[in-house]
């Protein structure tokens, strides 16, 4: 059982807090992080596990329905990911893990976003391909994909290298 301080002290982040304080600030940012993931996540998923319902599914040309079946696996995949940081703290509550545990969950929702991501991808390349049936799609879902990493790896990554001594 690792050691810890029973006073706060000046840790490298400039706050004052012990082991256990710090892991559940980190807990409470990871799970509102999550929310907002999950929800985006849980209605893309619903939305998808529809699809194979509607009559237009039938005349789907057979790439398109192995683009749809990668997708809903895509998602389910995403979807547990991203549900599991809930779980992992039911199961270990108590435990007094929690440092450990905010770990494990800030990979399983890290590893939950990298299936979003591809997820989204492609959920628009099924909708553009069926849509539009253009040449164009390919780089229409790679811009957006660009965008994407943009937006959720590249400017964090970027801020946490430029702010992070």
């Amino acid at each position: 059982m690792p050691a810890t301080n029973s006073r706060a002290e000046l840790n490298e982040w400039g706050r004052h807090e012990t082991e256990e304080e710090r892991a559940d600030r980190k807990w409470g940012e990871l799970i509102q992080e999550v929310r907002v993931a999950q929800t985006g996540v849980q209605i893309l998923f619903g939305f998808l596990l529809t699809v194979v319902f509607q009559q237009k599914y039938d005349s789907l040309a057979h790439t398109d329905k192995i683009i749809y079946i990668v997708t809903v696996m895509l998602g389910a995949a995403a979807t547990g990911a991203l549900i599991g940081p809930v779980s992992l703290h039911r199961l270990v509550s108590g435990r007094r893990v929690k440092p450990q545990a905010v770990e494990v969950a800030s990979r399983m929702t890290f590893v939950g976003l990298a299936l979003l991501l591809a997820t989204m991808t492609s959920s628009l390349l099924l909708i553009l391909r069926v849509a539009t049936h253009n040449g164009a799609v390919s780089w229409l879902v790679t811009a957006v994909v660009a965008w994407y990493a943009l937006c959720w790896y590249a400017a964090p990554l970027w801020t946490r290298r430029r702010h992070t001594e």
